[in-house]
């Protein structure tokens, strides 16, 4: 708690022992033992400390004042969570023309509420938050899940000043394989029903950029935008043909049919075997290696990472949104259930199933009751925020389907399978010494399970 007070996100993004050890370069790392811990901890005691001197606290008495000081608007508030229920919800704290300021969730939205009152609660921003706040509401849900997507729309909607996450869950960046006689990979901010092949929705520029170069690494695509024409050359090459990079179509050295496999392979690991991209880059790292040009092969080792990690994504997140409906069930530890009904990756129905009670007519009921999502555009039906968080609830232990309207798979060949392969090079990526063992960085994982039938 007093790491939270006296350092700010800005210098670490959280207080666990390790984080603080490395920011104040404690002589000795933790590492889950006794002796190297408590000196770790007395390093950044000692750090603490040295940084409480400029606050003003120099003894014992001013360090246990300055850990429970409680601002006057915090205390004047605590009102505000009276009203409040002990239930699972979504709570919205509100300034006094109504406006929402701050939308959060919890298990148990009294006991949250009241934290924010107390000496418990450092962060400035809820501190200023709570001073202009005049108002709480809540929503009681059925389940956690329920409160989570409200939550996650409610900010997507109402766009709180004081929610940092979720704000821009609308907007959204894809790699879209345009379409003409010779194709070319393009970062849009929007999936558009004119016929070309979109790849996404990645979560920014940054990722789609890299995650392009990875693609252009391994398939000879023009980079250009210039609008070119079959058996018509318009210009020179550039220096990306001269170091085989590009086909150069723009002097007719690749006929449409062919330059059309070369962008039809980028789509087939889009959507099912990405092993076509993969091994051309494999082949390049390997080389790399034994020449010893480690940082070299570093790059391409990340970038087939980026390209395995994006396309296991893509492929998992449209597997959810293309069924219909989909109904799952969750223990809630009581001996009941909570009950969730899917429909093309969003929540459309949420209900629980009390200890004793038969859960079956309960489905019916929510599957009765539950919002209508017709058939469309897979990339308008939900956020990708709000299919992401129900993909992980469904895959949670303990998670029964109780039916769907198609299989829920994933491609056999898909990136998926790869998953102990990144696992491994993201254990070199992290020992900096990624070639040390270069066994790790084949491709002879064995392909995993398609998915949940």
């Amino acid at each position: 708690m007093l790491a939270r007070r006296v350092l700010t996100r800005d210098e670490v993004p959280d207080c666990p022992l390790s984080t603080l050890s490395v920011f104040f370069r404690a002589e000795t790392m933790p590492t889950h033992r006794a002796l190297a811990d408590a000196r770790a901890t007395v390093d950044v005691l000692h750090g603490l400390i040295s940084r409480l001197g400029n606050l003003g606290v120099h003894s014992l008495p001013e360090l246990r004042d300055f850990s429970a000081q409680v601002s006057d608007a915090q205390r004047r508030k605590r009102h505000l969570a009276d009203p409040l229920p002990h239930a699972a919800g979504v709570y919205v704290f509100a300034d006094g023309t109504g406006k929402p300021l701050y939308i959060g969730t919890s298990k148990d939205i009294r006991n949250r509420v009241r934290q924010y009152f107390m000496a418990s609660e450092t962060r400035s921003r809820m501190g200023e938050m709570i001073g202009l706040a005049e108002s709480m509401s809540a929503i009681v849900c059925a389940h956690p899940l329920e409160a989570q997507v409200r939550e996650l729309r409610m900010i997507s909607s109402q766009k709180p000043p004081y929610n940092k996450r979720s704000k821009n869950s609308d907007r959204t960046i894809w790699l879209k394989l345009t379409r003409e006689p010779y194709p070319r990979l393009s970062v849009v901010h929007a999936a558009k029903p004119d016929g070309a092949a979109y790849f996404g929705p990645l979560r920014s520029t940054r990722q789609a950029e890299q995650l392009r170069d990875a693609f252009l690494d391994a398939v000879p695509l023009r980079q250009c935008t210039d609008r070119l024409s079959p058996g018509r050359m318009i210009r020179a090459a550039c220096a990306l043909a001269g170091i085989g990079r590009c086909a150069a179509p723009c002097e007719d050295r690749i006929s449409p049919a062919r330059y059309a496999e070369l962008a039809q392979t980028v789509v087939s690991a889009w959507q099912a075997d990405v092993s076509a991209l993969i091994r051309p880059l494999l082949a390049k790292l390997s080389a790399l290696s034994s020449a010893q040009r480690y940082e070299e092969a570093a790059s391409v080792r990340d970038r087939i990472a980026t390209m395995v990690r994006s396309c296991a994504r893509m492929q998992t997140l449209t597997a959810l949104s293309r069924i219909a409906e989909l109904v799952a069930a969750r223990p809630d530890g009581s001996g009941g259930w909570e009950l969730a009904v899917i429909r093309r990756g969003r929540l459309v129905g949420a209900g629980v199933a009390g200890c004793g009670v038969p859960p079956l007519p309960i489905v019916d009921a929510l599957v009765a009751t539950a919002e209508v999502v017709p058939e469309a555009d897979l990339t308008t039906v939900a956020s990708v925020e709000e299919t992401e968080l129900l993909l992980r609830w469904l895959t949670e232990p303990g998670i029964r389907l109780v039916r769907a309207s198609e299989p829920w798979c994933s491609p056999a060949a898909g990136a998926a399978r790869l998953r102990n392969w990144l696992a491994s090079a993201e254990l070199a990526r992290r020992s900096h010494d990624p070639f040390a063992d270069r066994r790790r960085l084949t491709m002879t994982s064995r392909p995993a399970r398609a998915g949940r039938q």
